[in-house]
This record gives structure tokens, sequence and C-alpha cells, in this order.
């Protein structure tokens, strides 16, 4: 009987971080066209992937929370410590740092980034996001200055619902899960698909191989298919298509609104995944040092480069024509995230250990293995990084 294949081998985890770090990459770019930072014969591209590459990160997420769900597995108390390590060691730093700069500089918000009503109330609209509500239902809020800040938002309650199917076990199980359906809504249930699609692909490529050269030329035409979606303007007719569907006449889907767009572009993130995994990548292990280190800051670079964004026109003299100036703007934003990162992403151990501190007082169940992990043996252990 052939083995099964190795679930995450090196070539291929190397290139999911280069994945991630692009997709970092393409959501920066995106802003600084929005934000007006850039004028400059195409310039309009720069906006080319920056909804996608957050499509991308949904299904690099389901992925990488399957996998160390079934071969670490493990408990409870561990999952939600590792989920919320990962995520409060850079968004609680860069929550406070937005409001304080907002406090700071009112006359310089951005169109769009007013919130003056938050800035009045931080007492309350600081706790509230540091609870990702705000995309329940018809709440549309994320805090001043951190526009990217609304995908958490969605990914935060996709780990509450995976942690809940995985580790509440018997009667309590679907109640659990309706009750915490019950709380995302309709936003968040449209782009659950696109996560999940995540999920499954670990599943199927856990238990199945592809031939080399066919995996290649599956990813060569994932890649053509990329292409052809942005070229096509098929982004936009599915995004009408969904506005004018009786869930965008009945409810305000708010960042949800290209959802069929999403599970398109969902597809061809999974087809290239899959396709990636089995293509033998070795090549990038000569590279894999520097990507692992500009992919281990890929969280603070996604949250915080609005912050320099933003603030950059109020403390310089930005001209959007200028290649100089652009390029000063750029290595303000790699300044903002190596030091940034450096108290946050790269201290998200000793966040955890803070956490695990806290959580000793108060929760001390028995240590179960996951509901939903299966009998494969464990293997080399990777960074949870996304």
């Amino acid at each position: 009987m052939r083995a099964a294949p190795s679930p995450l081998d090196q070539p291929f985890s190397v290139y999911l971080d280069l994945v991630r770090f692009m997709a970092a990459l393409a959501v920066v770019a995106m802003h600084v066209r929005q934000f007006g930072l850039v004028e400059a014969p195409g310039a309009d591209l720069l906006t080319m992937f920056g909804r996608e590459a957050v499509m991308a990160f949904f299904v690099l997420s389901g992925f990488v929370i399957a996998y160390t769900t079934e071969q670490r597995r493990p408990s409870a108390r561990d999952y939600a410590l590792a989920r919320a390590a990962r995520i409060y060691s850079v968004a609680l730093p860069v929550l406070l740092l937005a409001f304080a700069c907002a406090s700071l500089v009112h006359g310089h918000l951005m169109t769009g980034m007013g919130m003056h009503y938050q800035l009045a109330k931080p007492w309350f609209y600081i706790p509230f996001h540091l609870l990702f509500l705000g995309d329940l239902w018809s709440l549309a809020e994320v805090p001043p200055w951190l526009g990217p800040w609304w995908s958490l938002n969605y990914e935060v309650w996709y780990y509450v619902l995976f942690g809940v199917a995985c580790y509440v076990r018997g009667p309590w199980r679907l109640p659990a899960l309706g009750l915490v359906l019950a709380v995302m809504g309709v936003k968040l249930w449209l782009l659950l698909p696109v996560w999940l699609a995540g999920v499954a692909l670990y599943h199927w490529q856990a238990r199945h191989t592809l031939p080399c050269a066919l995996a290649r030329l599956g990813w060569i035409a994932s890649l053509v298919l990329l292409v052809l979606y942005e070229a096509s303007g098929i982004e936009e007719t599915l995004r009408a298509a969904g506005r004018a569907s009786w869930l965008g006449q009945a409810f305000v889907l708010g960042n949800a609104d290209r959802f069929l767009s999403d599970y398109v572009f969902g597809l061809i993130v999974c087809l290239n995944f899959a396709c990636a995994r089995f293509a033998r990548f070795d090549a990038l292990l000569r590279v894999a040092p520097p990507i692992r280190l500009l992919a281990s800051y890929t969280l603070t670079l996604y949250l915080s480069h609005a912050l320099v964004l933003i603030a950059w026109p109020a403390l310089y003299p930005h001209d959007p024509g200028s290649m100089a100036d652009l390029l000063a703007l750029g290595l303000a934003v790699a300044a903002a995230t190596a030091v940034l990162g450096m108290l946050t992403e790269q201290r998200k151990d000793v966040f955890r250990r803070l956490l695990a501190r806290l959580a000793a007082a108060v929760w001390r169940p028995a240590r179960l293995a996951p509901a939903c992990a299966t009998t494969a043996a464990p293997i080399k252990e990777k960074q949870d990084e996304v």
C-alpha cells in the first residue's frame, strides 16, 4: 500500500509564505492608489488584486487552521490561546495606535476614514473592535485609519465557528454552531465558503497526489485563469448580479457584496494551491529564509500600512507624481512594519504566555483532542503564521 503524502512539505510551505507576503503587498499597493498617493500612467493597475488578496488570505487561513488542528491536535484551550495570541499580538497595539493617531491628526483624516464619533467614545469602540463585532449583520464599522480591519471581523468569527465545530461535543454541538452562526449574520455567512474552501483543500491534498507534470501544468493554468478573471471584467458583472439578487435586495451586504466573484476567485486560488502542492518547487528552498522572514511580518504590514499612508501627507509634502516620494513612502511603510513587527508579531509567544496565565485562573478543562482531528500521525510542526 502506498504511503499517504505528507500534508505539508517544505517547498509548499515556503510557497504559501511567499503568497501570503505578496498578497499583503497587493493590499498595500491598492491603498496607495486609492488614497491618491500615486499618479502615473497605469497606476490603476495597482488596485487589481487588492480584494483578491484578501480572499487568498481567507483560503490560506482555512488551510493552515485545518492543518494545525489536525496535525498538532491542540486542546480547546491551546487552540483558543494560539488564535488569540496570533491576532491580539498585532491587533491590540495597532488599534490603540490608530486611535491615538486619529485623535492627534483630526484635520488630515482621509475620505472615508473620518470616525470622529468613535474617537469620542474610545471606552466603547476599542472593546467593540477587539471583539471584532464590526460586520455582524447590518453593522459596518472599522476603527479609525484601519480600513483593512474589516477582514478580521470575518476571519476571527470563522476561527470561533471552527473551534466550536472541533471542540464542542455531544448534544451541545449543533446548538452551539447555530448560536455562532446566528451571531455572525448574512455577510459573514456569504464569505464563509471561501474560508472553508481552504479547509476542504487541506483535507483533499493530504490524501491525494498529482503527478508533478500535471501539477505544474495546472499551476500555470491557474495563473492564466487569474489573468482572464481580471481582464474579462467578470468581477463587476458578478458583483452587480450579487447586488441584484434577493440577498442584495434584502440585506446590506457591505464588504460581502462581491461574494459571487469571491467564490470564483477562491476556486482559482484552490486550484493554484492544489497544483503548487505537488509541483515540486524545490528551488524555493534556496530563498526560504528571507521569504519566511518577510512572511513573519505579514499581519503587521497588512494592518499597520494604512496608518502610514494616511499620516504621510500630514507629515510630508508628498507629490503623487514623484517616484522619489513614492519610494520614500514605501520605505516609511517598511520601517513602520519592521519596528511594529518586532514589538508585536515577533513577540506573539510573549502574548501567548500572558494570555495563558490569565486563562489558567478561570479555565482548567481536561486536555481533549479536537473532534475534527483524524488519526493521521503528526508531522513536523509548521509555524502558525496566518
